[in-house]
């Protein structure tokens, strides 16, 4: 096979009141999917918006039937719909970014070419273009916390730009549903002995709408989430 396509592609993307951004998000992803394999499928994980963003996925389903809407009743978090894509990835691989446009998908051709030279192909930011106090959180706090805790060094841990096989998915059983669940999936699967690939990817500011990761609630249910995975990885022999 060509090592810039891949044989099939499940993209999925966490959605919470995006409405100013979905759509120029899923145009930035058809122009770019469809040269990597004929066969995907593009699942946008609504986590219970309050907006149009639901709404307006409908509206392009109709037009691309690779397109799908899978809907959280309620707002359950960052975490609790990277799962529920996870879940509802049928492809050989699955893909995983934002919605906002934070990130665009010309880069990932460039991981797909890279497949090869590791299990997971993850991106980390060249430059990250958020509010100070985030970009503190995740660059100090988060990194040492995920180190201290876990013994996981990577570049950027909640870089939401990921490429692997589905194989490495359904071998990982998910605990949490917070912000710490992309960081209990790579501390799995490092421990499971899958390899890792790191490449940067660039980060753009974020043009409409605001950002949650950062609320206190938000960072809470993280800290204490991570309590609890500690204590199953490391007393949990069946973990």
């Amino acid at each position: 096979m060509n090592q810039s396509h891949l044989s099939s592609l499940s993209v999925f993307m966490p959605a919470y009141n995006e409405e100013a951004n979905i759509g120029a998000t899923l145009a930035d992803a058809l122009a770019v999917i469809p040269k990597i394999t004929p066969d995907y499928e593009i699942i946008v994980i609504d986590d219970g918006s309050q907006d149009r963003t639901a709404a307006i996925v409908q509206e392009w389903s109709r037009r691309y039937p690779q397109i799908r809407l899978v809907s959280h009743r309620h707002n359950r978090g960052y975490g609790a719909a990277v799962k529920t894509g996870l879940a509802h990835s049928r492809k050989d691989w699955i893909f995983f970014t934002d919605s906002d446009g934070q990130f665009k998908f010309d880069e990932l051709p460039k991981f797909v070419q890279a497949k090869d030279k590791a299990d997971l192909i993850i991106g980390y930011r060249r430059r990250r273009r958020d509010p100070f106090h985030r970009i503190f959180i995740a660059q100090v706090f988060l990194k040492l916390w995920v180190w201290f805790l876990f013994g996981l060094k990577v570049k950027d841990v909640d870089c939401a730009y990921k490429l692997f096989p589905k194989t490495v998915a359904t071998s990982i059983k998910l605990q949490t549903e917070s912000a710490i669940t992309v960081t209990e999936f790579l501390v799995k699967a490092k421990r499971k002995g899958y390899s890792f690939l790191e490449l940067p990817v660039t980060h753009y500011p974020r043009r409409y709408g605001q950002q949650t990761g950062g609320h206190l609630r938000v960072i809470l249910k993280a800290l204490y989430e991570s309590f609890v995975l500690f204590i199953q990885l490391n007393f949990n022999r069946q973990s």
